[in-house]
């Protein structure tokens, strides 16, 4: 007799929930796009599917509704027009009915199934899905007429599409591409990789008791060897000769069962922490999953109120807990919600300020290290402060007087909630509770929430949540015979380097790249290593860029690139801050994963200790002033000064550098000439026109190298001209001691 499963709509509810989603993604994206007879034909193809797949569970109401957004849909197959916001909004609609049906299709604690959904009932919250699906792989295509998908209710009353474009899968390959699987049961995959994981070590004990058998029939037959030949001149009889050979096949035998019992043993732990390496990466789920919704969300808001606004999501590709997820989705639910209603002002208001008429409001999601960053920005209005005040007075808080300091104190009150600067309660807003909510969200995650607001330029909210197991892309590396995995999306780029260059980066912490210089950290210097001694001959320094600032950090070797799951080291683990997290390779192999962020900030930080011996008494007594508005290129020049015992000092604008070159007393002046304000051939010609600083030799650095631009720069009385692109860390110091000992 057949099984009946236990829950008949189980994977139905699967299939559905995916649909609903290309269906919401698909009809937002109409509002967007020129016409698109491509995104119309995949709204169909879904429809399509979704109608079929309901006939064939008997949920005869939710393929009506898939039905009538074919009807919709249908006039705009072929047509050059976009699709109007009047027939989008019921669409969205339909879309969120046939959500809610699905939602409220939960296994019911009897045996019985469901019963038909008769209308659009209150949504329950549905279950974490995961989806597994190639890159390269479009929507699935729905069934062609009288595919057995139509189900009991027989064929559609309408024409099904037209098949998919030469290129795509059909319909039955894009419904076998796409695996789904429930959270739960991935979980429940990797409690059993877990428990075969134990069953490993007393088979390994197994192993060895065949080993040490196997020794003991080796020193059986060589007693019985030895046995045999102490008969004196009698020749070995024929017992002795037939135990000795016996023990030795013995022996034999066992050495290759434990040979085989070895290599099948590591072979299957391999495999196995293969499945679960894959199974952890299918158990995170991509950010972009709550991307719709918060689209949605902006949405409705701007509808609400009369306003426009464009959504605009990146960073969709960051995977984490879903149930993280869950919780930073409703979080952000409500922060856009705010965007929208309080900071995106109307059309007309936007258009007097000399906006465009449209707002914008974008989400960004990020893996920073440990944490996951998600942010949403508008280019609103910004908090309005005074009626933050005023509504934060209300509640006993008494202002310092001091604005930034008020914010910094309006920012904790705000999220307690109750406190909102909407004139009045509406639909949307007004209550103050979304920031509560935030909150909330905040401190079940062990995040922290931070706000930046400027009048008229809009407000920026991030929530930073730790993150404990994360899925990434890395380059293996090797650095002081320490393996260690670098986040592949921070990497810019690789340079091989000989033995020369790489002992002129390490000793002056700088490397010239792409005519700048980059501050240069040797990973042998930070990890936890004991091969130092022998210097490679080459070496590899890797680009990295984290926020505004790019470095450059030495490694022996690379190794290549992998996917992998990394999660955080244990509690209480001595480890350098750059020490991110910890990954175990197919083999077994425990690797080190890197922060990138805290890499940058170290190499940007860190410079070496000064020379004296470099420079010699004149370069000891020589101060150098660096005036340059790149805070990388001031480190990087001072780095390379002081490691030749120079005594420096740093300047960030021109005006700045005039004002510290009038005050004290400088030997030269290194000056970049592309600064805002007075430039580099301004103030070699003031400090030339000066009577106190015309003796003072001025070196330009920039990355212009035209005749020209050299030509200025003598004629406004510079003593040298280098330009980045040429720069030489030994030919500056050259110069610099010319001009110093002159």
């Amino acid at each position: 007799m057949a099984r009946v499963p236990q829950d008949p709509l189980r994977y139905f509810r699967i299939e559905a929930r995916e649909l609903v989603e290309q269906l919401s993604q698909g009809i937002l994206d109409l509002e967007l796009e020129a016409a698109d007879p491509d995104i119309v034909g995949r709204l169909l193809r879904a429809a399509h599917t979704f109608k079929g797949a309901a006939r064939v569970v008997g949920q005869n109401a939710l393929a009506e509704q898939a039905h009538a957004v074919e009807d919709l849909l249908m006039p705009y197959r072929q047509s050059t027009e976009r699709v109007p916001r009047e027939t989008v909004a019921p669409l969205l609609a339909l879309a969120d009915e046939m959500s809610a049906a699905v939602a409220a299709l939960a296994p019911a604690p009897a045996a019985d199934p469901p019963a038909p959904v008769a209308g659009p009932p209150a949504g329950t919250p549905a279950p974490t899905t995961v989806r597994v699906q190639p890159a390269s792989a479009g929507p699935p295509a729905g069934p062609v007429a009288g595919d057995p998908a139509s189900g009991p209710a027989g064929p559609p009353r309408d024409p099904a599409p037209a098949a998919a474009p030469a290129g795509t899968l059909p319909a039955q390959a894009a419904g076998f591409a796409a695996v789904r699987a429930d959270a739960q049961d991935v979980d429940e995959l990797l409690d059993v990789v877990g428990e075969a994981h134990a069953q490993f070590a007393p088979l390994r004990r197994q192993v060895h008791a065949v080993e040490r058998t196997r020794r003991s029939a080796k020193l059986l037959a060589d007693r019985l060897r030895a046995r045999a030949g102490q008969t004196g001149d009698e020749p070995p009889t024929r017992t002795a000769q037939s135990g000795h050979a016996t023990a030795a096949r013995l022996a034999g035998e066992l050495a290759t069962l434990a040979r085989h019992l070895t290599d099948s043993v590591e072979y299957l732990e391999r495999e196995l922490d293969e499945v679960r390496r894959r199974a952890e990466h299918l158990r995170l789920v991509p950010a972009s999953g709550m991307f719709t919704s918060l689209r949605r969300a902006a949405r409705g808001v701007a509808d609400a109120e009369g306003k426009r606004v464009v959504f605009e999501a990146r960073g969709g590709d960051l995977r984490l807990d879903p149930q993280v997820l869950t919780l930073v989705g409703s979080a952000m639910l409500h922060v856009v919600s705010n965007a929208v209603s309080h900071g995106i002002e109307p059309p007309d208001a936007r258009t007097a300020a000399g906006k465009r008429p449209e707002g914008h409001v974008e989400v960004h999601a990020e893996r920073r290290g440990r944490h996951g960053a998600f942010i949403c920005r508008d280019d609103g209005r910004g908090l309005d402060l005074t009626a933050l005040r005023a509504a934060a007075a209300r509640t006993g808080w008494h202002p310092s007087g001091d604005a930034d300091q008020d914010l910094q104190e309006l920012v904790p009150l705000l999220m307690r909630g109750g406190i909102s600067t909407a004139p009045q309660v509406t639909a949307v807003s007004g209550r103050g509770i979304g920031m509560d909510v935030l909150r909330d969200i905040s401190h079940q995650l062990g995040g922290e929430v931070s706000i930046q607001t400027a009048p008229g330029g809009g407000t920026t909210v991030e929530l930073r949540v730790p993150l404990t197991v994360v899925s990434l892309r890395g380059l293996n590396v090797r650095a002081a015979g320490v393996l260690a995995t670098v986040p592949l999306d921070a990497v810019r780029g690789c340079l091989r380097l000989d033995s020369e260059e790489t002992a002129r980066a390490a000793g002056a912490g700088a490397l010239p790249y792409e005519g700048r210089l980059l501050p240069y950290l040797p990973l042998a210097d930070l990890l936890p290593g004991d091969d130092r001694a022998e210097p490679a001959r080459t070496a590899v320094a890797i680009i990295l860029a984290a926020g505004a600032e790019t470095v450059a950090v030495g490694a022996d070797e690379l190794l290549g690139t992998t996917a992998l799951v990394a999660r955080p080291l244990p509690e209480l683990t001595p480890a350098d801050a750059v020490v991110d997290g910890v990954t175990v390779d197919v083999e077994g192999i425990p690797r080190i994963v890197l922060d990138p962020h805290a890499l940058v900030a170290r190499a940007a930080r860190d410079t070496p200790e000064p020379d004296a011996g470099h420079g010699g008494d004149a370069a000891e007594r020589a101060t150098i002033l660096v005036i340059d508005d790149s805070l990388t290129t001031r480190m990087l020049e001072r780095s390379i000064l002081e490691s030749a015992g120079y005594r420096v000092d740093v300047a960030a604008s021109g005006e700045e550098g005039l004002a510290k070159a009038t005050a004290g007393d400088y030997s030269l002046f290194l000056v970049d000439i592309d600064m805002p304000g007075i430039d580099g051939f301004t103030f070699t010609a003031r400090t030339r026109a000066e009577p106190d600083l015309s003796h003072v030799p001025v070196i330009l650095v920039s990355s212009r190298t035209s005749a020209e631009d050299r030509r200025r720069g003598a004629e406004a009385g510079a003593s040298g001209y280098m330009a980045k692109s040429e720069f030489n860390q030994g030919e500056l110091l050259e110069r610099i001691r010319k001009l110093v000992d002159a």
